[in-house]
C-alpha cells in the first residue's frame, strides 16, 4: 500500500498509510491547501491537486506562490531544509546529518566523509539559497566566496530515494571540534572567520561580512572579510582544539585576536592595543586583542590552525627543528647520527 507524507498545522512532518487519509479528511487534519508528498511525485504538492477524490465537495484552492527568493523546500513555512544530526568523536569529529526524500544539505568542496544509498551529490556554484538566481548573480555570489580564500563550488547532498531516512557525514580538515548552530534561534544569522564553514542545511545563504573598521581589518586576526551565514535553519562550523561558547550580556570580553570562531547579531567586534609597550613587544600575546560587546553569543577557540601551522613549521628540519625533540639527550649528536646535519 502507497505511503503518504504531509505538513500538519504545526508543519511537522508525518508519515501515513493510504487507507488513513480519508479519516483525517474528515477530521481536518489534512486539509486541501496541506501540502503532501508520496514516492514518484515531482515535489511537495497541496492537497487539493494530489487527493482530489478527498476534496471533490470542498473544491479547495491550491495556497498561493511563495514569496520571492523563498526557497521551495519540503517545509513550505521554512526556508531551510529541516535535518537532523549526530556528533561523534572528540578531538577530530564528524558530524552526521540526517535526510528525509526531498531535504538537501550544503558543504564545502571536500568535506564529505560518507554517504548512504539513495543521495546523489553535486557540484554547484552558490548555496541555492535565491530561487530563479541568474548567470551574473552567481557569479557575484561564488566571486565575494573566492575573496574568502574558499572554493568557488559547493556541493549539494540530496535524498532522492522515496521512502526511509539517509546519512551523509562531513569531516573537518584539521583537529578541533564541530559547533552545530541553529541560526533560527540566534537572530537568523552568524559572522564567523572565513574558513570555518563546513556544512548547512539547504536554504542558507552564505555570503561574506566586510569589516568596516580599518584598524580591525588590519589588525584584527581575521582580516577585513568574514563569512556570514544566514537562514532558519541548522548550519555547522569547525575549529580549533576546545571550543568554548560565551553568552554576553552587555559587558566586553577581550581574547587574542586569532581565537574569534563566530559572534551572533548583537556583538559589536573591535581591537584595541595589549597593554603598554613592553607588553605589547614582550608579552607573547601580540600587539593587539580583539574586543567583543554587546549582548549575543561568541564561539572561541582555542587552538586557531595558523598558531598549529606555525609550531608545526618551526620544529620542521627544514626550518631548522630537530626531530630528535626539544628535550632529547642525544642533542645535536643524534642530528648527526640520523643524518639531519
Amino acid at each position: 500500500m502507497k505511503t503518504w507524507f504531509y505538513l500538519n498545522k504545526q508543519n511537522q512532518r508525518k508519515e501515513v498509510r493510504e487507507d488513513e487519509l480519508a479519516p483525517l479528511a474528515n477530521s481536518g487534519e489534512i486539509a486541501p491547501g496541506t501540502m503532501t508528498w508520496t514516492e514518484g511525485q515531482d515535489g511537495w504538492k497541496p492537497a487539493s491537486e494530489t487527493l482530489t477524490a478527498l476534496f471533490t465537495d470542498e473544491g479547495g484552492a491550491a495556497p498561493p506562490p511563495l514569496p520571492a527568493g523563498l526557497v521551495q523546500g519540503p517545509n513550505p513555512g521554512q526556508k531551510c531544509h529541516e535535518v537532523d544530526y549526530e556528533l561523534f568523536g572528540d578531538d577530530m569529529q564528524i558530524v552526521e546529518v540526517e535526510l528525509d526524500p526531498g531535504e538537501t544539505v550544503i558543504a564545502e568542496a571536500g568535506a564529505m566523509n560518507y554517504l548512504e544509498e539513495d543521495i546523489s551529490f553535486q557540484a554547484k556554484m552558490g548555496d541555492g539559497s535565491t530561487a530563479n538566481e541568474g548567470v551574473m548573480g552567481k557569479l557575484l555570489s561564488v566571486g565575494k566566496r573566492a575573496l574568502t580564500g574558499e572554493s568557488i563550488f559547493m556541493t549539494h547532498f540530496t535524498h532522492q530515494g522515496g521512502s526511509g531516512k539517509r546519512r551523509v557525514s562531513f569531516a573537518a580538515p584539521f583537529p578541533g571540534k564541530i559547533i552545530p548552530v541553529d541560526l533560527n534561534q540566534i537572530g537568523g544569522s552568524i559572522v564567523c572567520q572565513k574558513d570555518s564553514f563546513l556544512c548547512a542545511a539547504f536554504g542558507t545563504k552564505v555570503s561574506i561580512a566586510f569589516n568596516k573598521k580599518l584598524g580591525t581589518g588590519f589588525f584584527g586576526g581575521e582580516g577585513f572579510i568574514m563569512q556570514k551565514l544566514e537562514g532558519d535553519g541548522m548550519a555547522f562550523m569547525h575549529a580549533g582544539g576546545t571550543v568554548i561558547k560565551r553568552e554576553l550580556k552587555g559587558e566586553t570580553l577581550r581574547v587574542d585576536t586569532g581565537c574569534l570562531v563566530a559572534l551572533s547579531p548583537g556583538i559589536d567586534y573591535g581591537i584595541e592595543r595589549a597593554g603598554n609597550l613592553k607588553s605589547m613587544f614582550f608579552g607573547g600575546e601580540g600587539m593587539f586583542l580583539a574586543t567583543l560587546r554587546g549582548t549575543g553569543t561568541v564561539w572561541l577557540q582555542s587552538l586557531p590552525f595558523s598558531r598549529m601551522a606555525d609550531r608545526i613549521v618551526k620544529s620542521a628540519p627544514s626550518a631548522g627543528g630537530s626531530r630528535q625533540g626539544e628535550g632529547s639527550v642525544l642533542g645535536a649528536l643524534g642530528g648527526l647520527l640520523d643524518g639531519d646535519n
